[in-house]
This record gives C-alpha cells, sequence and structure tokens, in this order.
C-alpha cells in the first residue's frame, strides 16, 4: 500500500514539474505573434488566391493577406518605386479609397528585397483603417502582402513583418513563388 502511495505521489510530482515547465517554457516563433489563419476574403481574379491571417492579441485586430503573383513583368527593376506599390498590392480589393501617407522604404522580407507604403483606407462601411502595403521580388516573381486595421500602423507593419519571417510562412512564400 506505501508502496502505491508513494509512486501516485512521485507521478503527481513529475507531472505537475512537467506541466511547469510546458508551461514555462518560450512559445515558439510561428504563435508568439497570435496570428491565425482565415479564409481569403477577396473574389477571384487574375492571380490566385493567397493567405490571410488575423491578428487576435497585440496588433489591434489587423489583417494580413499575402499572396504571389508569378511572371511578374518588371523582372530588371523589380519593385522600383512606390507607384509600383501602389499598383501591385492588393490594396484596392480591401478599399477601392485608399491614399498614400507617405514615400515608402525599402525593405527586406524573406530573403526578398521591396519596398512598404502606408496609406489610409476608407472602408465601405464609413469606417477608417491603416495599412501598409509590401510587396517584394525574386527574379520576376512578386509576393505581396498587405496588413490592414484600426491600429497604429507602425505596429501592425512590425507585426506583420515578424510573422512574415517565421520559418512556416517562409517555407510556404518560397513554395508559393515556385508555383508549388
Amino acid at each position: 500500500m506505501r508502496r502505491a502511495v508513494t509512486i501516485v505521489a512521485a507521478a503527481i510530482a513529475l507531472g505537475a514539474s512537467g506541466i511547469g515547465a510546458y508551461q514555462l517554457a518560450p512559445v515558439p516563433a510561428e504563435t508568439s505573434a497570435h496570428w491565425r489563419e482565415i479564409a481569403w476574403p477577396f473574389p477571384r481574379d487574375g492571380w490566385p488566391a493567397g493567405r490571410a491571417f488575423h491578428c487576435d492579441e497585440g496588433c489591434a485586430g489587423a489583417e494580413l493577406y499575402v499572396r504571389a503573383k508569378r511572371g511578374f513583368c518588371n523582372c530588371d527593376r523589380r519593385v522600383a518605386d512606390d507607384d509600383e506599390v501602389d499598383r501591385v498590392t492588393d490594396l484596392d480589393l480591401i478599399s477601392p479609397r485608399f491614399a498614400a501617407t507617405a514615400a515608402g522604404d525599402r525593405l527586406r522580407v524573406g530573403g526578398l528585397d521591396g519596398r512598404a507604403r502606408h496609406y489610409d483606407l476608407d472602408m465601405p462601411d464609413g469606417a477608417h483603417r491603416a495599412a501598409t502595403g509590401i510587396a517584394v521580388s525574386r527574379r520576376c516573381d512578386l509576393l505581396v502582402a498587405v496588413t490592414q486595421g484600426a491600429g497604429e500602423v507602425h505596429a501592425m507593419q512590425r507585426a506583420a513583418l515578424e510573422f512574415l519571417e517565421t520559418q512556416e510562412v517562409r517555407r510556404w512564400m518560397v513554395a508559393a513563388l515556385d508555383g508549388r
């Protein structure tokens, strides 16, 4: 009887320490930004649908839309200027009424070079949103991303860029650009 009690006590102690260790372990990068995948919200157009995500915590309910546009025609210059970011990102799918708030910046995402630019969006329901359009390229292929929401634009962009740099999303980006 005493042996059974000792075994049960040891099992409880080991289980509790395992649970404590699990709870104190660092959260993997893939889940640290609190992004969860949602359905692609836009109608079909000339490009394949991408992936869409909603940020539940820490980014004011921002949404992120990412997709590859293979066969991008500007192979030599790649994403050369802000006008190109305006044209190729999918801002017009979110709202046809968008306006850039400043000049864009060069950036690197997942090993790809391009530009990002901030926008104000007037939504069809009358709400106002902030957005960042991101366009990066590899050879003649383009990857575009837009993050939008009611939060502060720099915080949403930072959260989106961190998420785009996770291993899971980077693997998907390469596969999408390779046509897989």
